[in-house]
């Protein structure tokens, strides 16, 4: 069979999930297809059982290293690639439907067809796959939110799926911070092209989630976003463990990460201090509709719906932001996340539970 499409994995010591990887591609049917995966590093035996395992696959699997950093990683993969279209796909994500990878470059194809052109790019519906019951809601609301095309709202635990053209086009990965690379890729993407949410599920692990704590990690998900966002890239490059490989990771301390950032803005003047909140307050403006967007979420989850509020989220972010874009809104969201970052950091001091993050 012809090799239509090329599966590029970065791995950094994950020797327990390669099995469960290795078995979801083994399964699927209907597609010629090769698979990279580009180790950054591995200590345990990640590169011991795909080694042994390759020979037995259905697929032409191949074994790469680099150096650590999913983009760089990405990249590596990329270039030896292939396929006339490009997967990147996490190690921890599974596919039920042995189809998955046929329906989804046929959707993708008939996309194309009707844009007459190939910048089209495609994601899987995202499930998150759990061990533990807590928080059903939480995770319910942020499935809800992959599937939206907007801005912050696609990454890189959905499946990237893009002709190869198309990613040489926009590509490669940026791989000049430690994370973001799916982010801005799905951005370029949206500049020039088009993103298209294929009907096939995707099921990522939630262990970074239940390792770390989902409160502590989406507030710290909203520091990243947002500092993203407004260009202020030190934090990233100074943070302590910002994202820690999934086999170390553990319960998240978030006082590290509030008292960098009050560390970093005591060595700016006011002036430049005073920019950065108003920055802040107008991102966190702009994502403040994911507030009444979680709502409706949680009333449609208590009553076990399982439609999707795609269409209803993107018309109300953009109603959102012609109602609320203005100058005395942004300042005033930048004093509330103000008082929230200082207040915040007071509790964490205190060893006491720190209040929701603001949208991120």
């Amino acid at each position: 069979m012809t090799c239509e499409l090329s599966v590029v994995i970065p791995l950094l010591n994950e020797e327990q999930v390669v099995p469960a990887l290795l078995a979801t591609l083994a399964a699927q049917q209907g597609c010629g297809f090769e698979v990279i995966c580009c180790d950054g590093g591995s200590q345990d035996q990640t590169l011991g059982l795909l080694a042994a395992a390759a020979p037995n696959q259905p697929f032409a699997l191949r074994i790469l290293r680099s150096a650590a950093g999913r983009g760089r990683q990405l990249n590596v993969g990329a270039a030896q690639a292939r396929g006339e279209y490009l997967l990147f796909l996490h190690v921890d994500s599974v596919f039920l439907d042995p189809h998955a990878f046929a329906r989804g470059l046929a959707e993708l194809r008939a996309a194309m067809a009707r844009r007459g052109s190939h910048r089209v790019a495609a994601r899987f519906a995202l499930r998150f796959r759990r061990e533990q019951s807590a928080g059903g809601w939480g995770y319910y609301f942020y499935e809800e939110k992959a599937r939206l095309n907007l801005p912050g709202c696609i990454h890189g635990d959905q499946g990237m799926l893009l002709p190869r053209v198309f990613f040489e086009e926009i590509g490669p990965f940026d791989d000049s911070l430690p994370l973001f690379e799916d982010t801005r890729l799905a951005a370029r993407v949206a500049e020039v092209g088009t993103w298209l949410l294929l009907p096939v599920d995707i099921h990522t692990s939630a262990r970074r989630f239940e390792k770390e704590g989902l409160r502590e990690r989406q507030v710290l998900n909203a520091l990243l976003m947002n500092f993203h966002s407004i260009g202020w890239n030190e934090f990233l490059h100074r943070a302590p463990g910002i994202y820690r490989c999934q086999a170390v990771t553990q319960r998240l301390d978030l006082l590290p990460f509030f008292q960098c950032i009050a560390a970093l803005l005591n060595e700016l003047d006011f002036k430049e201090q005073d920019r950065l909140w108003l920055a802040t307050g107008r991102y966190v403006r702009s994502q403040a509709w994911q507030v009444p967007f979680a709502l409706v979420s949680l009333v449609r989850y208590g009553l076990r719906r399982s439609s999707r509020l795609s269409g209803w989220g993107e018309n109300f972010f953009d109603l959102w932001e012609r109602c609320t874009d203005r100058g005395w809104i942004n300042r005033l969201s930048a004093t509330l996340v103000r008082w929230w970052f200082l207040t915040t950091l007071v509790f964490l001091r205190r060893g006491r539970r720190p209040v929701d993050a603001p949208g991120g």
